[in-house]
């Protein structure tokens, strides 16, 4: 399907699009580190 070959040094772009995604996974993981503290503190609390 898609024949192109790929890059093999990073440019410009991608290191945007890095920084992007790597703030986007610290953003999730700690959204799912509250979402796990909040189901632990509603269980030991019933």
């Amino acid at each position: 399907m898609n024949d192109k070959p790929r890059k093999a040094k990073a440019t410009k772009g991608d290191a945007g699009r890095e920084a992007r995604l790597k703030a986007a996974l610290k953003a999730n993981l700690a959204r799912r580190k509250a979402q796990a503290r909040a189901r632990k503190a509603d269980a030991d609390g019933s």
